[in-house]
């Protein structure tokens, strides 16, 4: 893995390295997953929130998914005309703000979600009167999940709403497996393939009443993506799949239950030990700001001493992530507290911030060499973007 590489620059530490052979290689593999599974991909771009990546992504993708309307505002900058929020969005603030921009971009489509009579009348309350309507997608969830209606009974009055509002189109259907365990037990698989029919059902009940000529039925996370593509509607769609992970992948819970061969983890975070207080006990100087941890914790790829590749990392484990730092316990003693440097892996999600500012790019052409400045957005926490140096 070139981003293992000891003599790559080291400007500071700790320091994320992004493999950008590795993005482009998991860009083409999952594009020809979808494809070859009648589906489209509209990647979620919170997972990165950099425009060099999503830029990569937009050629082979039918449009982007955000969470939020800062995201969609970032997604617009960086070039994305057909945008899907994967939520609810009912603050009037927001939703003006998306009228203002359908009004002044007549390529532009967004579309939103809805579960509630609520929902509808406060976009529709926006959008009354608006030059161009906003595309609704009627929102499935699941029991104990988040947003989006539970039950067949609900869909068919909530798309009346829909229709019945000036200024909004009913568009198709919306569901999200993902928030189930990240585990392939036969128990999780017929949860997950209950929740999949069940919004594949919605929409071709609701299918005679959509307003648009393609209707959008939306589906699909990172783990279980085989799943949504199982259970794709009988009558006409686009068949939406809204995967984001999958562009840096990960070393852990991915690697681990994603059904798409061929992946690999494109990020890795270097970091300096910096203390060995006890026997057996060393201390990064990387935790919770610098290390994504919302899905497990990271492990150790590799391990270097003096710039010397030393033996694999098996037999460390992480016990305790701190703000600034992590504490591993080893089998092997640490002679030195300084100049060793760990490679540990970030997992494919979306809590990096703390150390994108350190943000390496190696370019498959010229590995290791710097040649441009790269952005990431943290428009989702209300903060500007911030420049990061790239190789």
């Amino acid at each position: 893995m070139p981003h293992l590489d000891p003599a790559l620059p080291l400007n500071t530490l700790p320091q994320m390295l992004l493999d950008v052979a590795a993005v482009e290689r998991n860009i083409g593999i999952k594009e020809a997953w979808t494809r070859e599974r009648g589906m489209v991909l509209a990647p979620h771009i919170k997972t990165t929130m950099t425009g060099e990546i999503v830029r990569r992504q937009l050629p082979g993708s039918w449009g982007v998914t955000v969470a939020t309307t800062a995201q969609a505002a970032q997604a617009i900058e960086w070039g994305a005309t057909r945008i899907l929020i994967a939520n609810e969005v009912l603050f009037r603030g927001h939703l003006e703000e998306l009228r203002a921009r359908l009004t002044a971009s007549p390529e532009l489509e967004i579309y939103c979600l809805a579960d509630s009579t609520a929902g509808v009348q406060a976009m529709a309350e926006v959008f009354e009167h608006s030059p161009r309507p906003l595309n609704v997608l009627i929102d499935v969830g699941t029991a104990g999940g988040r947003t989006g209606i539970r039950s067949e009974a609900e869909a068919g009055p909530l798309a009346a709403e829909v229709r019945a509002a000036q200024g909004l189109l009913l568009a198709g259907v919306s569901a999200y497996e993902g928030v189930a365990p990240n585990t392939r037990t036969d128990a999780n698989l017929a949860g997950i393939d209950s929740h999949c029919r069940l919004a594949r059902d919605i929409f071709d009940e609701l299918h005679a009443t959509f307003e648009v000529d393609l209707p959008v039925f939306s589906n699909g996370g990172s783990a279980f993506q085989d799943r949504a593509a199982a259970f794709l509607p009988h009558s006409t769609s686009v068949n939406v799949l809204r995967s984001g992970c999958y562009v840096v992948h990960d070393h852990g819970t991915y690697q681990s239950v994603s059904p798409i061969p061929g992946l690999t983890a494109a990020v890795v975070v270097r970091a300096l030990v910096i203390s060995a207080p006890e026997p057996g006990r060393v201390v990064l100087n990387a935790g919770k700001r610098e290390l994504a941890y919302d899905a497990g914790l990271p492990v150790i790829v590799s391990r270097f001493r003096n710039g010397a590749l030393l033996p694999d990392g098996e037999g460390a484990t992480l016990t305790r992530l701190f703000d600034h730092h992590a504490s591993w316990t080893t089998q092997k003693a640490c002679r030195s507290a300084i100049s060793w440097i760990w490679a540990s892996p970030t997992l494919a999600q979306c809590s990096t911030a703390g150390v994108r500012s350190l943000l390496s790019a190696m370019t498959p052409s010229r590995p290791g060499v710097r040649c441009s400045r790269w952005s990431y957005s943290l428009v989702s926490q209300g903060k500007d973007s911030t420049r990061c140096s790239a190789f």
